[in-house]
């Protein structure tokens, strides 16, 4: 089972000392705004979707 735990260890050491290390804040930073900016979106799609629904009269409330 060596033989194939050591070679993914390497592997993942290598990456992460590779691209992450150098790249430092920036992936935390690129994932905050996507996380912020699909938030916005989402509360902009329910106020949308809320306006729809309270001008429909058939709607069970």
């Amino acid at each position: 089972m060596d033989w194939i735990i050591f070679p993914l260890r390497d592997f993942f050491v290598s990456l992460f000392e590779n691209t992450l290390e150098p790249l430092g804040n920036a992936p935390n930073l690129l994932y905050l705004f996507i996380l912020f900016g699909g938030a916005c979106y989402w509360m902009y799609l329910q106020h949308k979707l809320n306006k729809k629904a309270d001008q429909n009269p058939d709607q069970i409330k």
